[in-house]
């Protein structure tokens, strides 16, 4: 993707997590951006190819930033809290009906999106996991695979607003409660040690 094209379909990015996709015609997006429609023609073909380049800008930003945190060698504890608030950070920033948007109006994006966010939460999960066992942070009879499962439906239902239509509360606030009853789930004592030890501080 040449770097014009990157820009205009971040910026439209911006646009739909502020207002939503179905309430946004390309003409609004054009006058967002500043830019003619013929200009915004020459990168896409349509609303669906915008909204899957924006979704896979996305994607590649989430899991560059991901593998990031993990180079920084915390520990497990650590590296989960780290991608917990950026996985927060997002959701702050995401219209309430961004993920029904993309379901109804563009489900292959949609499909193909779920697949690809399931495997790199699923190997991002199991990777956190072993890393936390093989410190002694996690407990030592917690099958790894079961929870990375768990993890995966629980940020489903998080992101579902007719799964868990609790109102006045927002993606972020229902993902760091999740977190919360996760770490503690999968802590040996050790890890709750450090986790008391650690939230003492802040």
């Amino acid at each position: 993707m040449e770097e014009k094209e990157k820009e205009i379909v971040l910026a439209a990015i911006g646009v739909f997590m502020r207002l939503g996709i179905k309430s946004v015609s390309m003409d609004d997006i054009s006058r967002q951006l500043g830019i003619s429609k013929k200009t915004l023609y020459k990168y896409v073909s349509d609303k669906n190819d915008l909204v899957g380049k924006g979704v896979q800008l996305m994607k590649d930003a989430e899991e560059q930033t991901i593998s990031g945190i993990q180079a920084l060698n915390m520990n497990a504890i650590d590296e989960n809290m780290e991608i917990m608030k950026y996985v927060t950070g997002l959701l702050n920033n995401l219209h309430p009906s961004v993920m029904f948007d993309l379901e109804k109006y563009h489900p292959e994006v949609s499909r193909n999106m779920i697949e690809s966010r399931h495997d790199n939460i699923y190997q991002c999960v199991m990777a956190n996991l072993n890393k936390g066992l093989k410190e002694g942070l996690y407990r030592k009879n917690l099958n790894a695979d079961i929870i990375a499962k768990i993890y995966i439906h629980s940020t489903d239902v998080i992101l579902d607003q007719t799964e868990l239509p609790i109102e006045g509360i927002s993606f972020s606030e229902k993902f760091k409660e999740y977190f919360r009853y996760h770490i503690r789930g999968i802590a040996s004592e050790k890890g709750i040690e450090y986790l008391k030890e650690k939230y003492s501080k802040s």
